[in-house]
């Protein structure tokens, strides 16, 4: 079974707002959709965390190494194109755009034997896990409703996250805290995000560990993106003072760049994000060293339904892997697959059991977002 094509579609029209400085519209691209076609009639999907321009850029720079490929052999085919680009820039557009594709080569796999990916991995350990609802911070007030709606919804884990935090006043950060805590109750998770990456971010060690100590006073699950995302120093002392969990790493790429962080002791919680970091073999990768160096491993999951289905099939094929994230309020997560997402009376989300990934993309959203009807093959 050979590829004989690879699509990509970019997701326009309610993007929804990312919480950057420089804030993203509607309009703007920042989600790509993969499809990669066999020559025997078989094709799998896959999703990118890049604008549509620059992923179409990769595919032409790629498409020598990729046609003509085993579809079957996700892993090698991958780290081919990886190997063979490394001149273009490791890490960017090129890297992300190999992260489609491979999650889209695992989809065809999984179809192709009939078995869900989690299983692929190596086997399935769970078989549903507790989504937390990721969210932006707002003030107080429309924050606490924000989250009384979510939980009325059935979440039981929740991640707040940029917006004003860290940006205004230490009072306005624990005032967000805790109306946090009191709108979702002592029985829920609670995790914050402050969203270090951000540009020109200027909460540095100090500001973060003086922050952590609120957060430990709020029964906060673990803090996230404290620091500026090269600040490895500063993190490692983070991580070895502050009182609670520390979690990061969503903007690294590749297993070689988590490799120093993990065994420097950077986090408690590493986050690589599927749709950026190679894909499902490198996330693999990655989490397996993460286990190595005594490194819980969280799926970032701040992207689309495919991504999400990616980041599913992970958490069934590691054993301390038992939460993924879960973008509120974007229809690219909530509406691209046929069935949706259903939360169960404890809030746990079921891992799909299906071949591949799990699950169909609907064919009228993807043409309402994408605004072509030449996607699916």
């Amino acid at each position: 079974m050979k590829i004989r094509e690879i699509r990509a579609a970019g997701l326009y029209g309610v993007t929804p707002e990312g919480g950057w400085s420089n804030e993203i519209q509607e309009e703007d691209c920042v989600h790509t959709l993969i499809a990669v076609i066999t020559d025997e009639g078989l094709t799998g999907y896959g999703s990118v965390f890049t604008s549509e321009d620059l992923v179409r850029g990769s595919l032409k720079v790629l498409e020598p190494l990729y046609r003509g490929e085993h579809a079957l052999e996700p892993e090698r085919v991958s780290e081919k194109l990886h190997q063979h680009t490394f001149w273009q820039g490791r890490g960017g557009a090129v890297t992300h755009t190999i992260s489609g594709i491979d999650i889209a080569l695992w989809d065809i796999l999984g179809k192709a034997t009939g078995q869900p990916v989690g299983r692929l991995l190596g086997g399935r350990y769970r078989e549903r896990v507790k989504p937390y609802a990721s969210l932006l911070m707002e003030d107080p007030d429309p924050l606490r409703k924000h989250l009384l709606q979510l939980k009325e919804d059935g979440f039981r884990a929740f991640k707040m996250g940029w917006g004003p935090f860290g940006r205004v006043s230490a009072a306005l950060d624990e005032a967000i805290v805790e109306a946090a805590r009191e709108a979702i109750g002592d029985d829920c998770l609670l995790m914050v995000d402050a969203g270090g990456s951000d540009a020109y971010w200027r909460g540095n060690y100090k500001w973060a560990i003086n922050t952590a100590q609120m957060l430990a006073d709020y029964d906060v699950h673990w803090f996230e993106e404290a620091l500026h995302p090269d600040a490895l120093e500063d993190y490692v002392h983070l991580r070895r003072n502050a009182p609670l969990p520390i979690a990061g790493g969503e903007v690294l790429t590749r297993r070689q760049s988590f490799q120093p962080w993990l065994q420097a002791g950077a986090f408690d919680i590493v986050q690589p994000d599927v749709t950026k970091v190679g894909g499902i073999s490198e996330e693999r990768r990655i989490a397996w060293m993460a286990q190595e160096n005594g490194v819980r491993f969280i799926p970032h999951g701040w992207n689309t339904a495919l991504g999400l289905a990616a980041d599913l099939q992970l958490s069934s094929a590691f054993p301390d892997t038992d939460l993924v994230e879960y973008i509120t309020g974007s229809p690219y997560l909530d509406d691209l697959v046929v069935g949706g997402w259903r939360l169960d009376e404890e809030g746990m989300l079921a891992i799909p059991n299906g071949p591949g990934l799990g699950v169909d993309l609907d064919p009228d959203a993807v043409a309402r977002f994408t605004g072509s009807t030449a996607f699916l093959a």
